[in-house]
């Protein structure tokens, strides 16, 4: 498939995730939260769509030492949780750029809600072509994001160019391990747009070849097998609104899929791990 295939069909699946905009209002609206005064203390309750929560995105801030003057940007930021939680709990301005528009449009409304958008801003972009001069930002962050990008060595450079000299690269993905079988690798391309995706020494290879130095990698493959089998039920119990939303289809194509990529963390063959890694030179290439 070729990247601007692969592109469309990424744009497709967010298009049709269970975890939306529609969603999450109406789950605010269900736990009856007046959407007028809503703010981020309640809202990251309930927009988070990674692994690990809140959690998650605070090893990754303190990491990468993120702080009121910091200017942070989150590839492949989908609905802009993490990007709204970081500026409101470390006073920082996040960036956020995807590649889907209907999820960029998501957050901005949702960022709106929370009258965070002075701090917070979105835009539709391509990772690999990232639309942001040298040097421009003190920390990129991704999380379980860039697993959907081809091209890592493209992918690891354009992230490098636009983080000043000292700066950090902090971010979680999804990796392949060993022993995953070709057939089932096409079905989490298709199904769940998964493209190349990275292991533990192929990230760090990259990274150091781009002029960072790496910090720290920590392997979260078995903390993961946990927390996505409670995924999976939570997405199933999302049936009715999915249904309600996208079509039955939509939903029992989502489920087989992520039925079968949760198969496969819990046998190892797919993995997952954070890495922390320090832009140390100016040409880098």
């Amino acid at each position: 498939m070729s990247i601007e295939a692969h592109a469309r069909s990424v744009v497709d699946i967010y298009d049709a995730h269970p975890i939306n905009e529609q969603q999450i209002v109406d789950k605010l609206k269900l736990d009856d939260i007046d959407l007028s005064t809503l703010n981020e203390d309640i809202l990251q309750n309930y927009d988070m769509d990674h692994y690990d929560g809140v959690e998650a995105i605070d090893k990754l801030a303190q990491s990468a030492g993120i702080k009121t003057d910091s200017h942070v940007l989150d590839v492949a930021s989908g609905m802009g949780g993490p990007a709204r939680y970081l500026a409101h709990n470390y006073g920082c301005t996040v960036t956020g750029i995807d590649l889907t528009q209907s999820r960029v449009e998501g957050a901005k409304r949702l960022t709106e809600m929370t009258k965070m958008s002075g701090q917070v801003d979105f835009q539709v972009a391509n990772a690999l072509e990232n639309p942001f001069p040298d040097q421009k930002f003190d920390v990129v962050i991704g999380q379980e994001a860039w697993c959907h990008i081809p091209d890592k060595k493209r992918l690891i450079a354009e992230c490098v160019r636009v983080t000043k000299v000292g700066g950090y690269l902090a971010f979680t993905d999804i990796l392949e391990c060993t022993g995953l079988r070709a057939d089932h690798r096409e079905v989490l391309e298709q199904g769940l747009g998964y493209s190349e995706l990275g292991t533990l020494a192929g990230y760090r290879e990259l990274l150091e070849a781009s002029g960072c130095v790496v910090e720290d990698i920590e392997d979260l493959g078995a903390r993961w097998g946990v927390i996505l089998r409670q995924r999976l039920e939570m997405y199933r119990g999302l049936e009715a609104q999915t249904i309600d939303l996208l079509g039955i289809e939509a939903f029992r194509r989502w489920d087989r899929v992520y039925t079968l990529y949760v198969d496969q963390i819990e046998k190892g063959h797919l993995g997952g791990g954070r890495f922390l890694a320090r832009k140390s030179t100016q040409n880098a290439p």
